[in-house]
Parts: structure tokens; sequence; C-alpha cells
């Protein structure tokens, strides 16, 4: 028997990485997963928030008020969105998901008085009957795209790119392409489906500010047109959105989920999304349009201190994917039988594009589908938003803040160096941020 405890790992050849080693060699094909990136980064866990005492004075809960409402993109549009909560579900397609599992988003975040998002795809009825605030993604492969459904949306997210995968496509695998979907995609059934990296339209900000203006055309000037890049040239991206014409930009950093995408893409393209945040801010303000123009953050929100750091960095609201589906139910603990079949356990499970997610929300497999009832699963989501609220208000309050938008960088400090350098906040008991001049 081998002794191990003299044995060492390397830490360049680690056992994931020589496990990827071996399933390269032995298909010859790259892995495709969802869930985003797997590898830490500097991230708002290395964020603390400086709780008013002396010097600043904290609200009593029970007592004194702190609003959370947020209205979303005035800039241009006549009918802007109002929001009871500052944290919106993100665009997640059917295809990708259930259709059980779209009622279900537009469910919980009507519950609370927020919006949700089609996706890739098209918009389906069960999510406009059920979906209070519904956002319809305009993306490079326009498939299931029409007039009529973009009439029918209350915002248009007009999407350049994904946190996963900034510069790259998407992808649904024929096994996930039911006759529904490909009849709402134009496509035939059971065949991969790929979508395009950019749009076929367009190869520059000008075009964007030509397509913006097609769409308030279309929608006659009535609702709000974000736009949506992945964290990148965040700077750079950001601005050339806001002269474009954006009612509301949103951010997507690279710890953002996907269905399916390549592992190399989700692990080694992007930022995190604590620098992104810092970056969108400063374009919005040398602009001077921050608050004009609204930011939505997205990418790795798990709770309401994630929500409220966010908001103190300069965001107007968050965008929750993954957290959303967890909370409806996948990787349920209920189904691990079926996931160690799988050859994996609930809350490890990454291989979306198969279309066998045990729990029902992520495959088009009518039986699997079944099991998700979209009225519970609602339900469920809408607990988890209540929960991120009432956890970003109490840390509001305990700032002294009436308002959750009241938040700012001075109520931060960092833990670390490298996310004081990418928050652009004071490292915890100094005055020091790396980078700029004491």
């Amino acid at each position: 028997m081998v002794d191990h405890n003299w044995l060492r790992e390397s830490a360049t050849f680690s056992r994931p990485v020589i496990a990827e080693i071996e399933r390269a060699a032995r298909t010859g094909i790259y892995d495709i997963r969802g869930f985003g990136a797997k590898r830490h980064v500097p991230s708002f866990d290395d964020l603390v928030f400086l709780g008013a005492s002396m010097s600043r004075y904290p609200l009593e809960g029970y007592r004194e008020r702190c609003d959370t409402r947020v209205t979303l993109g005035d800039r241009f549009a006549e009918k802007p969105i109002t929001l009871d909560i500052p944290i919106t579900i993100a665009g997640m397609s059917f295809g990708a998901l259930s259709a059980q599992a779209k009622e279900a988003l537009g469910r919980g975040a009507s519950q609370m008085g927020t919006s949700t998002t089609t996706g890739d795809g098209g918009m389906t009825p069960e999510e406009r009957r059920h979906s209070t605030h519904l956002v319809y993604q305009y993306l490079p492969s326009r498939y299931g795209m029409n007039p009529d459904d973009l009439r029918r949306a209350d915002a248009i997210e007009m999407v350049v790119g994904q946190g996963a995968k900034p510069g790259g496509g998407g992808m649904l695998l024929g096994q996930k392409i039911s006759d529904r979907v490909a009849d709402m995609r134009d496509l035939p059934a059971g065949i991969d489906q790929r979508s395009a990296c950019r749009h076929p339209d367009w190869t520059g900000p000008d075009d964007l500010e030509i397509k913006i203006q097609e769409l308030r055309e279309i929608t006659d000037w009535q609702i709000p047109i974000y736009v949506k890049v992945g964290a990148a040239r965040t700077y750079y991206d950001v601005t050339l959105a806001v002269k474009a014409g954006a009612d509301v930009v949103v951010v997507d950093g690279m710890q953002g989920g996907t269905a399916a995408t390549q592992d190399v893409f989700i692990e080694h393209v992007g930022i995190p999304t604590l620098p992104a945040v810092r970056q969108a801010v400063e374009a919005l303000t040398e602009l001077g349009m921050h608050r004009k123009v609204q930011l939505i953050v997205s990418g790795g929100i798990r709770s309401g201190a994630d929500v409220a750091k966010a908001l103190a960095m300069g965001a107007d609201a968050v965008s929750i994917g993954t957290a959303a589906l967890i909370a409806l139910g996948d990787n349920n603990a209920v189904h691990e039988a079926e996931y160690n079949k799988l050859g994996t356990s609930a809350g490890f499970y990454d291989d979306y594009q198969d279309g066998r997610d045990p729990a029902g929300i992520c495959t088009q497999d009518p039986e699997l589908a079944s099991r998700l009832d979209p009225v519970e699963a609602g339900k469920r989501l809408a607990n988890y938003l209540n929960v991120l609220n009432l956890e970003a208000q109490t840390i509001a309050r305990a700032c002294g803040k009436s308002h959750v938008h009241n938040l700012e960088p001075q109520d931060l400090a960092a833990l670390t160096i490298e996310a004081a350098a990418m928050a652009g906040v004071p490292l915890a008991g100094t005055e020091w941020v790396p980078g700029k001049q004491m």
C-alpha cells in the first residue's frame, strides 16, 4: 500500500488539470459545460461594510424606512420600468430552460415586483402571461425574434456579450432542440445550434446607434433599450453604449453563468465582476451620465450583501441567473441518486447542455420537465428574492441609509490588496487605494 502522507500534489499539474488532459487526449474535443467560472477570483466577498456608530448614525430597522425601488430606462423611453426591488432576473432562454422553468421565473419575479428576461430563442406565452415586467433579449442569433413580441415586451435588452463568454457565441445541442424549440427558432429539430458571436448587421458603435434607433421606431419610443456587454474592456464598451443611445447598460462579469460554452472560455476570457463595476461607473461618471443611464450588474450575485456591495459601488440594480435557478429547485438533493447516475452530484452538475437535468429545469425532456411545478418553484424564487432584498436593506440601515441607492464607496473597505485595487476602495484600516496617490 502506498503511503500518501509524503506525496505532494503539483500546483501546476493538479488532479483536475491531469483529469482534463486525459479527457482531451481521450476524446479529441474541448469540454463544454455550464455553471460559470469555478476558479477563485477577487469578488464581493473581499469587501466589507463600515457600519455606522458615532461618526454616522444607523437607522432603526423597525421604525425607519429604507426604500428599495428603482426606475430603469427614463433617459429616452416614454414608459420606463419601475421595480419594487433592485434585483432582476437575467436572460435565460427557452431551450436552455424548460417552459416550466421560464414560467416559474416570471411568477417569482412578479410576486416581488421585479423583472425577468427572455433569453435567446424568443418569448413563450407562459413567460409573457406570468411576467409583470418582461425584458426581451435581442441577440446576434435573432432566433425567435419578431416585431410583435418586441412590442409586447416592457423593455428590450440588446445583447452584445455575456460574462461567461465575451467575444463568443452560445450553443444549444440538438438533444435540447425539441419540436417546439425548433419551431420558435426556425431550426430543424434535433440538430446542434450555434449562435453568432456578433450581430450580423453591425460591426461597431455607429451601427449600434442605428440599430437602437430602429428598435425605438419599432416600439414607438415607448420602452427602454438596454445594452448588455460581457466584462472585458468595460470602460470603453460602456462609453460606446451610452453614446449609442442606451437607456440602461448591463455589465456581466466573468463569474456569470451560462447553459453551455467552452470551459476555456468560462475560465480564461473576461474580467471579474468587481473591477467591471468600477470601470462601468467611472465611464458613466466621466460622461456625466451616472444615475441618468442606469447600470445593472450581473455575474456571481448570490446574497443581499453582494447586492448591497454592487449598489454601494454605483450600480442601480443587479441581475441574477444561476442563483435564481438554484432557488427554483435545481441541484436538489432529492434527485441525488439520479445525479450519481450521471457521474456527478447535486450542487456539482454542470452538463446542462445534455438536457438530462433531473430537476426538470435545464431540459426539454417532457418527463423531466414535468417534475418542476412552476407555481411552487415561483414561490421559492420569490422567497429568495425577498431575502436578498431584506439583507440589502439591513446593511443599508446599518450604514445609516434611507434608500439602498444611498450606499456609496465610502461605506466599503477591502480585505485584500487585489480587491482594493479592483474596486477602488481603501484597504481595511488604511486610507490606501492601490494605484492611487495618497
